[in-house]
């Protein structure tokens, strides 16, 4: 199992921190640095920007949003990233939310799984430096009765391959995520409930008749440091609570769903009502203790390195960190804590 960083986002006063954090994973040998985007700062800026201060470390998109390219666009903007950063970067793809894709984008968010599908057909083929002719549902290149002609993108990414990933939550999206790409962008995943997503990702190599060998499971996780694992999950509250309670609308909200399925459906329903009636306090306070420790690593270096066992075990390839901590300098110390936690559960490459 390898060490991932997540830097999330951007143009919060938190940019000169957020270098620091991914430069001192540069030099611990972390495997990669992922960057987000929603409505704010965009990811492929952040990644260059990043990309030319490091020197290993591989630079993702987590994620780069379906709404908001143009998958050619999307495949010029990888493989812009890919030469500049002499082959080190990642591209993560998703839907985004309902409330994002039409709000934000004005790209109404139906039939999210065949529009992936084809999106990702028309970034692999662009990104294979063939002339991008597609007929789909969502999609045509050239436009029919005009002037456009099928074009060829004129630069050469460093590898024959980028790296494609998929966020996904829902079973549909999972075995889609295990058909068409190389890795999977996890979210709250939990070991003790990962079986049967992993089982969706499983049947969706199949489809292709591949095995979950070199597949890449990518879970991103807080963690924090302390001696007390329930005060080390204060912290992390608000973050559950966003998500599982405001990241979507009443009817549809895929963090939501997760949560029930992993048995918190009580919980979940509770965060949402606090959450969508601006009552975040209450919100946060409704995140089980359990939900937060089983899907987040939490407590001492020891008590980490034990968990870090049970998600080697479980399926995890890598290990995607969101440090907690009040400043940079705690921030930098959960990196190097979560090195030699890696270390001491015997779970690295």
């Amino acid at each position: 199992m390898k060490l991932g960083l997540n830097l999330g986002y951007w143009g919060g006063g938190n940019d000169a921190d957020n270098l620091a954090l991914a430069q001192t994973a540069d030099s611990l040998g972390f495997s990669v640095a992922w960057v987000a985007e929603a409505y704010g700062s965009d990811a492929a800026t952040v990644l260059a920007w990043v990309g030319a201060q490091t020197s290993r470390i591989d630079l993702g998109s987590a994620i780069f949003q379906i709404p908001g390219r143009t998958p050619a666009n999307c495949a010029m903007t990888a493989a812009t990233l890919d030469t500049l950063s002499g082959g080190r970067f990642r591209l993560g793809l998703g839907v985004s939310g309902p409330q994002v894709s039409e709000g934000w984008h004005g790209v109404r968010f139906d039939k999210p799984l065949a529009r992936t599908r084809e999106y990702s057909d028309i970034v692999k083929l662009a990104l294979s430096r063939q002339k991008v002719r597609y007929e789909g549902s969502h999609y045509t290149l050239p436009l029919p009765d005009g002037p456009g002609k099928a074009l060829q993108l004129t630069v050469h990414p460093v590898r024959e391959a980028i790296p494609m990933y998929l966020a996904a939550v829902g079973p549909k999206n999972l075995e889609l995520c295990g058909e068409l790409f190389d890795g999977w962008l996890a979210i709250f995943y939990s070991p003790d409930h990962a079986k049967e997503s992993l089982a969706s990702v499983a049947a969706g190599r199949a489809k292709v008749g591949r095995t979950m060998d070199g597949f890449d499971v990518v879970p991103t996780m807080p963690m924090v440091l302390g001696t007390d694992p329930r005060a080390c999950a204060d912290p992390i509250r608000w973050y559950a609570a966003l998500y599982v309670g405001g990241m979507g609308s009443r009817t549809q909200n895929f963090y939501n769903a997760l949560a029930v399925r992993m048995g918190f459906e009580e919980a979940a329903r509770k965060i949402q009502d606090y959450y969508l009636a601006r009552e975040y306090d209450e919100a946060a306070a409704a995140v089980p203790y359990e939900f937060l420790d089983a899907t987040a690593l939490l407590g001492s270096k020891e008590r980490i390195a034990e968990r870090m066992q049970v998600l080697a075990a479980s399926g995890v390839t890598t290990l995607t960190l969101t440090p907690s901590g009040s400043t940079l300098e705690e921030r930098q110390a959960v990196l190097r804590t979560a090195v030699d936690a890696l270390e001491l559960a015997g779970a690295g490459d």
